[in-house]
């Protein structure tokens, strides 16, 4: 059964980001660079998280994936076993990003209520990169303009510069990609494990109903319950069971025969 954490709405998600480190996010996948999950954990253990290490403009994969490193060590210096699926989270996924805040929120609220009065966001975020700018902003208006007088002046919109040289993008570069790497496949390991688990959870449960089957059936001397009981307790150095039958058969019919 799914835990009751994954059933908390975004906008209660977003909510309790916005007041907790007074913040204005519109939408969970704003926190796709894992800024926010690095501050909400260090209100929820103070003093653990080196907010100097955290970007806050991070904009590129790569600048993103440097604050999931940040995460991923407070994770290992707590012991907590959550995987991070660092390559999903970065790329802005509304459903990935939304499942993981909903977890911390969850683990957030199981150790510190979800809040800490005494947490001053701002004055954490001061040692951030580009932490000053993330202060609480004012609402955008979604009021529409008013439409242009027929009189105006039209200014046009400058063309941009075809010339003008392209922003650098940011590459990963090696030990990124096999941090990604390697986070994926214990994600992906975990999720194996885990069918398995259940498979053989379902599975053991049926033999377990056979084998008291077998017993109630053993006190009424039904034919061939001690063949399937066999079976059942059967090792590996034991003889087949079914070769034994089978010769049976084979002799009780050369004898009616």
């Amino acid at each position: 059964m799914m835990d009751a954490a994954y059933f908390v709405g975004r906008s209660e998600i977003l909510a309790w980001i916005n007041s907790t480190l007074r913040l204005n996010l519109s939408k969970v996948e704003e926190a796709c660079s894992g800024a926010v999950h690095c501050q909400l954990m260090d209100v929820a253990h103070p003093g653990t998280v080196p907010m100097h290490k955290v970007n806050f403009d991070a904009k590129t994969e790569y600048d993103m994936i440097q604050n999931y490193k940040v995460l991923q060590n407070v994770f290992n210096k707590l012991t907590i076993t959550k995987h991070i699926e660092v390559s999903k989270l970065v790329k802005g996924r509304q459903l990935h990003n939304l499942e993981f805040m909903q977890w911390m929120k969850r683990y957030c609220d199981a150790v510190s209520g979800g809040a800490n009065p005494n947490y001053n966001p701002e004055g954490r975020r001061e040692a951030c990169k580009g932490g000053k700018h993330m202060s609480k902003k004012p609402i955008r208006s979604s009021t529409a303009a008013p439409p242009k007088s027929q009189n105006s002046r039209r200014v046009d919109t400058p063309t941009p510069n075809p010339t003008a040289p392209l922003p650098v993008k940011n590459t990963i570069d090696t030990s990124d990609r096999d941090f990604i790497t390697i986070i994926t496949q214990i994600t992906e390991l975990k999720s194996t494990m885990d069918s398995l688990e259940k498979d053989r959870d379902f599975y053991f449960g049926k033999l377990r109903d056979i084998e008291i089957l077998c017993r109630l059936l053993t006190i009424s001397n039904v034919p061939g319950i001690e063949a399937i009981t066999r079976i059942l307790y059967a090792t590996e150095d034991d003889a087949s069971t079914i070769e034994e039958e089978e010769s049976k058969c084979e002799s009780q019919k050369r004898k009616t025969i």
